[in-house]
């Protein structure tokens, strides 16, 4: 199976970038290097993209993508490992750097990577296929109130507590192995009522199990500041995020690095000494247009921020 991923909000992507021929720019979520291909073909022979995936079918994809680009180095990595990545190749500072947080289309229809709730398939949901732990395990290996927490948290399900009960319920008959297996347990934990609006009942129970074995949100937390810290000056860090869980996140990561005064707001003057790191470009979200929104459904959820170093 071809690993396809139309890249999301791509000239507002490369707009927000704001590219200069002679820059390194960083895609920590290269995929099948549907942004990138563009990147780099708007940087000189001095330029430099560094591609970094932990999925290696993305890895395969995106080197036969760039084979022609000498000036393209494409790492097997997570991006919370970007500045060890980057150090290792002697790199301190970059002019720009993406996230694309979104599943690619090719792991969501590669049915054997069982993140799709649509086909029957083993349940494993892993961005990087070295690591042994699955969706799997979670769900016949958490606690009630531990898969009670990461639906409710995670995917924002409000009937959390009767999808966990039913699992372990389930899994003491036997164990819980398939996608089909596990949406049959969804749906009868909700009611008929409540099934006839919002999509697929899966889907949310889908989302929280993909966060909580990624570890999505912690490695987006603990990536932030970091990234911010390695732009140059003028540099900009640009993410497009999925969900609200991840756009709060990043929204509130902006906010900070551009105003991190800790002063009660009755002091006159700021004396707690710390410094913006740069602006925020865009107060609202950048979202899909209407045309690429009929081209690519899977754009609908899509909100782009960038920040711009100081």
């Amino acid at each position: 199976m071809e690993f396809k991923h139309i890249p999301i909000m791509l000239n507002e992507v490369l707009e927000g970038l704001n590219i200069k021929p002679d820059g390194i720019y960083v895609d920590g979520t290269l995929g099948g290097a549907g942004h990138s291909s563009e990147i780099i073909k708007r940087l000189s022979d001095k330029g430099r993209l560094i591609g970094i995936d932990q999925d290696m079918d993305a890895i395969k994809a995106s080197s036969e993508r760039l084979q022609s680009y000498e000036n393209a180095i494409i790492i097997h990595s997570n991006y919370v490992n970007m500045r060890n990545v980057l150090l290792e190749r002697d790199i301190k500072k970059v002019d720009g750097i993406l996230l694309d947080l979104g599943v690619s289309s090719y792991q969501f229809d590669n049915t054997e990577r069982g993140f799709s709730y649509r086909e029957d398939a083993p349940l494993d949901m892993r961005m990087d296929r070295d690591q042994s732990y699955t969706a799997q395990d979670i769900v016949n290996d958490y606690s009630e109130s531990e898969l009670r927490r990461i639906i409710s948290d995670y995917g924002e399900e409000k009937f959390a507590g009767r999808i966990a009960s039913n699992i372990v319920r389930s899994r003491e008959v036997k164990r819980i192995e398939t996608t089909f297996e596990l949406n049959d347990i969804i749906k009868d934990s909700i009611p008929a009522a409540a099934r006839r609006h919002g999509g697929n009942p899966s889907k949310k129970t889908y989302q929280a199990l993909r966060i909580e074995l990624n570890k999505e949100l912690m490695v987006l937390e603990d990536s932030l500041e970091e990234m911010i810290e390695m732009l140059n000056p003028g540099g900009r860090l640009c993410i497009i995020t999925f969900h609200s869980l991840e756009d709060r996140i990043v929204k509130s990561a902006f906010r900070t690095a551009e105003n991190p005064c800790i002063c009660p707001p009755e002091f006159p003057v700021c004396t707690c000494g710390r410094v913006s790191k740069g602006r925020v470009v865009n107060r609202k979200p950048i979202t899909a247009s209407e045309d690429e929104l009929t081209e690519n459904p899977r754009s609908s959820s899509a909100k782009l921020r960038i920040f711009e170093k100081k």
